[in-house]
């Protein structure tokens, strides 16, 4: 049997070892132990992870490698940097938002990701950053799928036509509705979003995304709001509260009632491990606070929990790589998950949970999935996380569009059998 692709020896994400994966027509088509037949490429995995590819379910591309435009954010809060954002909206062209994307979305692919959602600002009544992403989601739509979201940035209903504004981004092709009930002026106005955006979800037959209490006042609580018009307007397994970090500073009583409702909600959680623990906690002297939301609890609840990046060099984070193996990594420490099956569950968190939030056709490594996969130089999850090692093959329906040499050094290249490279260093025991 001829293959266009086939990869042998790799180690999958659920702990299978020694599998071949064959692939024809930019689809998988078995994944078995030494498969054997003919290919127009053959690739050594030699053990090493493969992986489907990373997910990112919440990115603001339209802001992306714009730091320090107009100014820096000296104060590093979350409100400095909306208006930074403010400042820099009515100068922007499509043109040098198009190009910035596109030069992140090189920079993703190379690390392996090639799905994003991004959230882009509809609080400009000429769309003109809506006008750019849909050009950019036409343009990577061979290497990367590109989702996007409907945000207003200034408040639903505290931004001019706001309400006129998102409509006409959807209707232009925008694909998900998102909100920020937080930044309403009143807590009254903030219900009233999540009521109204989630009519026009059901309306229209689409997700939902909102960027939900993002502060530290645990008095934020639209989260349990989106969670009844989630119920109300029969949206479950289609809604995604993003952030969510005021559940940090939640009393438990309260929490242990508002878990079991996102679960009957059906609702994902999308925590930024990165930009929550930079922004949140600004406030605080000592003990200072985390500014993670509760992932733990929320898994245990039964809760799809994927992470996000958020930002990459922009008003909000002079951080980021585009690597989500970075968000992992922060997410052990923040949220001390560092077992094991802990570390597991935060892969799933930035590769498969993702993907089934932003309902992805063909995502897997099962037969009949897409061809996309990742290799990487670590032999599992865990390893994976605590090394952010190389991706060694980027393949995108059966084709390599990006690839590294593994990491190596120089004695270890002439052959000193004493030299370790990074994916030897642990046993499989600790790894």
């Amino acid at each position: 049997m001829m293959f266009d692709l086939l990869i042998r020896g790799a180690s999958l994400p659920d702990g299978r070892r020694n599998q071949d994966i064959a692939v024809r027509d930019g689809r998988i088509i078995a994944v078995a132990p030494a498969i054997t037949g003919e290919a127009l490429e053959v690739i050594e995995a030699c053990g090493n992870l493969l992986s489907p590819p990373f997910v990112d379910p919440h990115f603001h591309m339209d802001a992306t490698l714009s730091l320090g435009l107009p100014r820096m954010n000296l104060s590093g809060t979350l409100l400095e940097g909306i208006a930074l954002w403010g400042e820099l909206r009515p100068t922007l062209t499509p043109e040098a938002v198009v190009e910035r994307a596109l030069r992140y979305c090189d920079l993703a692919v190379s690390k392996g990701l090639l799905a994003v959602r991004s959230h882009v600002d509809v609080s400009d009544p000429k769309l003109v950053t809506v006008e750019a992403l849909l050009e950019v989601r036409a343009r990577v739509a061979p290497y990367l799928d590109l989702q996007l979201v409907a945000f207003p940035q200034d408040g639903f209903y505290r931004g001019p036509d706001a309400e006129g504004a998102l409509l006409r981004a959807l209707d232009m092709g925008v694909d998900v509705v998102g909100g920020i009930p937080h930044f309403e002026r009143t807590m009254d106005a903030g219900r009233a979003s999540v009521e109204a955006l989630c009519r026009i979800a059901a309306d229209r037959g689409l997700r939902v995304d909102m960027h939900c209490d993002e502060t530290d006042d645990p008095m934020s609580r639209h989260v349990e709001t989106l969670a009844a018009q989630t119920v109300r307007f029969g949206l479950q397994g289609r809604v995604a509260g993003s952030h969510l970090t005021s559940m940090h500073s939640m009393d438990n009583y309260y929490v242990s009632k508002l878990l079991p409702l996102m679960a009957e909600a059906e609702m994902a959680a999308i925590p930024n491990p990165l930009i929550n623990m930079m922004l949140q906690g600004r406030h605080d002297t000592y003990p200072k606070r985390r500014g993670l939301t509760r992932i733990p609890e929320m898994l245990a609840a039964g809760i799809p929990v994927a992470l996000g990046q958020d930002c990459v060099l922009d008003p909000w984070y002079s951080m980021g790589s585009g690597d989500l193996l970075d968000v992992a990594h922060m997410a052990v420490h923040a949220t001390q998950m560092g077992s094991v099956a802990d570390k597991a569950k935060l892969f799933d968190a930035v590769t498969t949970v993702p993907a089934q939030v932003m309902g992805l056709d063909g995502y897997g490594l099962a037969p009949g999935c897409h061809a996309d996969m990742v290799l990487l130089q670590a032999r599992d999850p865990a390893e994976a996380i605590r090394l952010r090692p190389v991706r060694l093959k980027v393949i995108r329906r059966g084709k390599v569009i990006a690839e590294t040499a593994p990491e190596r050094s120089r004695l270890a290249l002439e052959g000193r059998p004493d030299i370790v490279t990074p994916a030897d260093y642990a046993p499989d025991a600790l790894s």
